[in-house]
């Protein structure tokens, strides 16, 4: 008999828990209302059952199968219900109402004219007190468990039938738990009717919460972390109430007791870290999607910039070149002669114009670049003549400022493995920095073989950089301090560029200074044609690619 009392206890314990979760988790969700109501009516039926079969005395066994009663009454009715939200059965509503109003009606009779339910409590197998059913108790037993589980297997199997896979799975576990439930308890019903076997199928009855749990799990509304630790944690609290409850003396009722009491504490704490752990958990993804979903929002905005860009700089070029044509016509005095400050203005107008050519084809690589669109035609280039023509272009530059432009030309250099109009854009790049931002001294360019790779180097003493300043070379819109105050019309676009451009050579770029107004020193490794073919670097037409980060 305690066997069997303690299968109720078990089924209790197990449906009150995943009572709570619902409750403490997902409390405003239809599906997950009715499932904490299916589970009460659970937690009833099984407490009740408990209690009566561990009673001794038949007034206390009278009002426990009374309890028990109005649990296996609701059951069946919340059951339908939970079916019904689960499997979205719109149309099948108006059939719940009905449902009810039967379920109170026969839950009030059974209160007002008990003994039309039970007619009388009597010993049987080794119980002491067992129900006699009465007239009414076949119709309650026909309609409410005959008609509504049926009734609800019925749309049950329809759905399976009929479902996608991933509700077919849900469903699956729930016929299954279904079977498991409703069948252990079906065998409670043999003694009632005077078929000597013991109600053995009780025990699986626990399977009916932990089947639709995990039914609830599959449907995303239980996590199987939290799942786990509370069915862990429930099982080591339902041991130890057995325990206590079967304690021999008062001595291991005190102990068996307080060992369960701090171990229902430790519980409770173990399920709210594990809960909390999800819930963060659960905010971390969220919190990915957004970043993910913002990625992708920047990626499209960065896109429409980068065509922007484009459009822009070149609608921009070619208006520019034409101006620039025409002023320094003006300035030949192609169109006469000009007076001295006339001509000094154009000057100024016709350099402003060269400063806004080159930011929009520094504009315009970088876009090429960044998409991916710019190509690279390698062969043999002379670096030593291409040094050449860019001193000659910048002498005059230098000579403006007071500045001595020393070029150490070596000789007997090999050819380098370049795309000779990239390459040239970085030889330029470098030496018109240098004498933007020396105020003072020298510029010195010079180019040596080192390791099968050519190493130009361009030496100035001009605002040299911070190590902050440093730090922050070759990115994208950044300037140093000095460079800032004493060359306000800079971009910072130059050396981002011209590291790209390195990089596709599969070079390396370095600026190095000893500090600020120490000058500074900017040099690029290329590889040399007959290194490049034997090591076959750049060989093969390449795609455009995209800068390395």
């Amino acid at each position: 008999m305690e066997l069997f009392a303690i299968s109720g206890l078990i089924n209790g314990i197990a449906s009150l828990s995943f009572a709570l979760f619902i409750i403490y988790k997902n409390w405003r969700d239809k599906v997950n209302q009715m499932f904490f109501l299916l589970m009460t009516g659970m937690v009833i039926w099984s407490f009740g059952y408990w209690q009566w079969l561990s009673s001794t005395s038949y007034g206390a066994a009278s009002f426990w199968i009374k309890i028990f009663s109005i649990g296996s009454t609701l059951i069946p009715a919340f059951y339908l219900h939970w079916i019904i939200l689960i499997l979205k059965k719109e149309t099948e509503k108006h059939v719940l109402k009905l449902v009810y109003i039967l379920t109170v009606l026969i839950i009030i009779l059974s209160l007002i004219f008990p003994e039309l339910f039970i007619k009388s409590i009597i010993a049987k197998l080794s119980f002491p007190f067992w129900p006699e059913p009465g007239v009414l108790y076949h119709f309650y037993l026909a309609s409410v468990y005959g008609l509504l589980v049926t009734y609800a297997l019925t749309l049950l199997i329809k759905a399976y039938k009929t479902s996608s896979l991933e509700i077919k799975g849900q469903v699956f576990y729930v016929i299954l738990g279904s079977i498991f439930g409703f069948g252990g308890g079906l065998t409670n019903f043999f003694l009632w009717y005077n078929v000597p076997v013991p109600p053995y199928g009780n025990f699986l009855v626990a399977a009916f919460p932990v089947f639709f749990g995990y039914a609830m799990l599959k449907h995303k509304l239980f996590n199987a972390k939290v799942a786990s630790t509370e069915l862990l944690t429930f099982s080591i609290w339902v041991f130890l109430l057995i325990r206590t409850t079967t304690s021999l003396t008062l001595q291991d009722f005190v102990i068996n007791g307080g060992i369960f009491i701090l171990t229902v504490f430790a519980g409770v704490f173990l399920i709210r870290s594990v809960i909390k752990e999800i819930e963060q958990k659960e905010r971390l993804e969220k919190m990915s999607i957004q970043l993910a979903v913002a990625n992708d929002e920047l990626k499209r905005v960065d896109g429409a910039k980068s065509e922007f860009l484009s459009i822009v700089s070149h609608q921009l070029r070619t208006p520019l070149t034409a101006i620039k044509g025409y002023i320094s016509m003006m300035i030949e005095g192609s169109y006469g002669k000009l007076l001295e400050t006339q001509s000094t203005t154009l000057e100024k107008v016709f350099q402003s114009s060269e400063r806004l050519i080159v930011l929009v084809n520094d504009l315009l690589n970088l876009n090429r670049i960044e998409d991916g669109r710019i190509i690279y035609t390698f062969a043999p280039v002379d670096m030593g003549q291409m040094i050449d023509d860019a001193i000659f272009d910048l002498k005059s530059m230098a000579e403006n400022k007071g500045l001595k432009l020393a070029w150490i030309k070596p000789h007997g250099m090999p050819m380098a493995w370049a795309d000779a109009d990239k390459l040239r854009q970085v030889v330029i790049n470098f030496i018109d920095n240098s004498i933007k931002y020396t105020a003072t001294g020298s510029v010195t360019v010079s180019l040596r073989l080192e390791n099968d790779y050519l190493i130009y180097q361009v030496k100035d003493t001009g605002v040299g950089m911070t190590p902050e300043g440093k730090a922050r070379l070759f990115r994208k819109f950044e300037r140093g301090e000095g460079g800032r105050l004493m060359y306000t019309e800079g971009t910072g676009l130059g050396l981002y560029v011209a590291k790209l451009m390195t990089e596709a050579h599969k070079g390396t770029i370095q600026g190095e200074s000893e500090g600020k107004d120490k000058g500074s020193a900017f040099s690029i490794r290329i590889p040399t044609e007959e290194y490049a073919k034997k090591n076959n670097i750049n060989q093969k037409p390449i795609e455009p690619t995209k800068p390395s980060k």
